[in-house]
C-alpha cells in the first residue's frame, strides 16, 4: 500500500511541475526576449517586430476574468493612450488555457476587447508557449521591454502599480514611472516588484 502512496504523490509532484512555472524561471532585468507570433482578436498575426516605430513594449498577461485584471483594464487603456505616441506601446497577452478558464476562450477576448474600446493588441497566447518564456505567473503581470541594437531587453517586471483596488489611492505607478525613466535616458529606480493577480490556469 505504501508504494502505491508514493507513486501516486510522485505522480502529482510530476503532474505540477509539469504546469507550473517554476520560482526564479522566465526572464530576469537585462534580458533579450524573443519576439513571438500571436492571434489578435482582429484574426491577424501580431509580432513585436511589425511595430517598427516603437522604443519598446508594455507586454501585459492578463485576461477576461480576472477580478484584477478586470480592475487594472482602465488602467492599462490609459498607458497605451498615454505612451504609445510616445513609442511604448500596450501588447495585452491572454496566457490561459480556455478548457481550463472557459471564460478567457479566444471568442470572449473578442467581446471583451469591443466592450472596453481595446486600443492595443490583446493576443492569445495558443498552446501557452510564450508566458512560461517570460515567466508570467500571474493576470497581470507587466513586462517592460526597450528595443536596443541587442534586441527588445526586460528593463521591469511586475505590477502595474501599488494598488489594484482604488486607483485613487495608488501611490507608486510602477509601469509609468518605469516608462518615464526610460522616455528621459535615466536609470529605472523600481525595475522590480511582484505582481498581485490571479495564477495563470494551465
Amino acid at each position: 500500500m505504501g508504494k502505491f502512496k508514493y507513486a501516486a504523490a510522485l505522480l502529482a509532484f510530476v503532474a505540477i511541475c509539469a504546469f507550473t512555472v517554476p520560482a526564479g524561471s522566465g526572464y530576469k532585468i537585462g534580458d533579450v526576449a524573443t519576439d513571438f507570433s500571436l492571434k489578435n482578436v482582429d484574426g491577424k498575426m501580431v509580432s513585436l517586430k511589425d511595430f517598427s516605430k516603437a522604443n519598446g513594449f508594455i507586454v501585459v498577461f492578463t485576461c477576461n476574468h480576472c477580478p484584477f485584471a478586470k480592475a487594472y483594464e482602465d488602467r492599462v487603456i490609459a498607458l497605451d493612450k498615454k505612451y504609445s505616441a510616445k513609442g511604448y506601446p500596450v501588447i495585452a497577452i491572454n496566457p490561459n488555457n480556455p478548457a481550463t478558464a472557459k471564460d478567457d476562450s479566444f471568442e470572449l477576448m473578442q467581446v471583451r476587447a469591443k466592450e472596453k474600446g481595446f486600443t492595443f493588441p490583446y493576443l492569445f497566447d495558443d498552446g501557452q508557449k510564450i508566458y512560461p518564456q517570460y515567466g508570467a505567473t500571474k493576470t497581470p503581470h507587466v513586462y517592460l521591454l526597450q528595443k536596443t541594437d541587442k534586441g527588445n531587453v526586460v528593463k521591469y517586471i511586475g505590477a502595474i502599480d501599488d494598488n489594484y483596488e482604488d486607483e485613487a489611492a495608488v501611490r507608486q505607478k510602477y509601469v509609468e514611472n518605469a516608462v518615464d525613466a526610460l522616455l528621459q535616458g535615466k536609470e529605472i529606480e523600481v525595475k522590480e516588484t511582484k505582481a498581485i493577480g490571479c495564477s495563470i490556469k494551465v
